[in-house]
């Protein structure tokens, strides 16, 4: 079971309700505590919610056991570690390997990797708790939760814009402008259950860009999302027509020895709760956006 201990540190009294609320404990995450086995104490006894903290009361926390989704089949934990403590596991995701199990993509994703790690850490937690996801074609920095409360902090964090998550394409043509803001609205392209397509009737969605290396035919840029749609950036620079390299979905060219998009997440950046600092995860370019790089280098302009 994992427990969660605070010092209360105010002169002034206050109840375990409004303290825990504080920390990001939300009534139903509360209940679930309260009768799914989890637990509540104050200096080590048994209390309610209606419990008064007082100065230098030890609180403690007893999060409930959480099953583990059986659909989700662990497999050899092949992962290239970028961060990892009690709460949080963050990893390199390579290109071409998909976030979440689908029926197209089954045993072999980030998600059955990860749970193949923690049953091998013996990790007292073994359900997957994804906070950000990457396409499937998209490599770099990816961050689970290893548990349900961790994973809510966090995605508050992602919901209010306070989770940074920063990415570096290679896009066709010479952009016109060294730093640009695209915010065309996002929604489902009509008889496609994948692709999606700028329209006035999607949702609002926010893409920002500097650039980085001006190629012949070509241009390097490091992308900021300000909001989460699916396929965000390959759909904002198709819209203004300049679309990733290797990116067939959404109108890219083809380049030799590059078999998906080219587009890596490099690094994010978050406030850890626990720790109760920010840390900032990178990821190197991989070595195909490396080769990538080295090619356009050569072309005339």
């Amino acid at each position: 079971m994992i427990q969660l201990t605070w010092q209360y540190d105010a002169k002034t009294p206050q109840t375990l309700a409004a303290f825990l609320n504080q920390h990001g404990f939300s009534r139903n995450f509360l209940k679930k505590v309260k009768y799914h086995g989890g637990a509540l104490l104050l200096n080590q006894q048994p209390v309610t919610v209606r419990a008064l903290c007082r100065l230098n009361d030890q609180i403690q926390v007893h999060l409930p056991p959480e099953p583990p989704l059986e659909r989700i089949v662990p497999a050899a934990p092949q992962l290239q570690v970028l961060f990892e403590d009690d709460h949080f596991l963050i990893v390199d995701k390579p290109a071409l390997v998909a976030a979440m199990p689908s029926h197209v993509y089954k045993t072999d994703t980030m998600a059955n990797r990860v749970k193949g790690y923690l049953i091998a850490q013996n990790a007292p937690s073994q359900v997957i708790h994804t906070v950000t996801r990457l396409d499937r074609g998209t490599s770099g920095v990816m961050v689970f939760a290893k548990h349900g409360y961790a994973h809510s902090l966090l995605s508050q964090q992602l919901q209010n814009g306070q989770l940074h998550k920063q990415y570096v394409a290679f896009v066709q043509g010479r952009l016109p402008q060294q730093h640009q803001q695209i915010d065309f609205p996002i929604g489902r392209l009509p008889g496609s259950f994948i692709q999606r397509t700028t329209c006035a009737s999607g949702r609002t969605a926010l893409t920002e860009y500097w650039q980085q290396t001006r190629y012949g035919q070509a241009t390097c840029v490091q992308v900021a999302l300000h909001t989460g749609r699916t396929h965000q950036i390959r759909v904002h620079f198709s819209a203004i027509g300049h679309p990733l390299l290797g990116d067939s979905l959404y109108g890219g060219p083809t380049v030799n020895g590059l078999a998906r998009p080219a587009l890596h997440c490099q690094q994010v950046q978050f406030f850890h709760p626990f720790r109760q600092e920010m840390i900032t995860i990178k990821s190197p370019l991989p070595a195909d956006l490396v080769t990538l790089d080295q090619r356009l280098q050569t072309q005339p302009c």
